[in-house]
């Protein structure tokens, strides 16, 4: 028998990560929301509208995390991840594509990113 998972189940993940409230740009991979401090470049606030679901390229669902500017570095540093949070929970965390040197005060501007989740296979 085929192995099968309808659009509302894998939807539930996404719509928790979508939930998110705060995008943070990270120098390492924070391992719990209390991590997040101590690697914290810069933030933002994201809300409903920096998310978008769809289908999957290959399959299943997709959640496209909105390309975010306009906001500066609080610090100096390295950065290699970006995470999502809710204020008291960590919900997603991935590398950036490529590593980047970021300075104080000085603007962001990051690219879109998907999170993907497959039909059972």
């Amino acid at each position: 028998m085929a192995k099968f998972a309808p659009d509302a189940v894998l939807d539930r993940p996404i719509d928790d990560v979508a939930s998110s409230t705060r995008y943070t740009v990270l120098s390492g991979q924070p391992s719990n929301f209390a991590g997040i401090a101590a690697l914290l470049l810069a933030s933002t606030t994201v809300d409903a509208g920096d998310f978008t679901k769809s289908n999957g390229t290959v399959s299943g669902r997709r959640l496209t995390v909105a390309a975010q500017s306009g906001f500066n570095a609080s610090a100096t540093g390295q950065a290699t991840h970006v995470a999502l949070d809710d204020g008291t929970t960590l919900k997603y965390v991935t590398t950036l594509a490529e590593a980047q040197n970021v300075t104080e005060d000085n603007p962001l501007s990051l690219a879109a990113w998907d999170i993907e989740f497959e039909d059972p296979q």
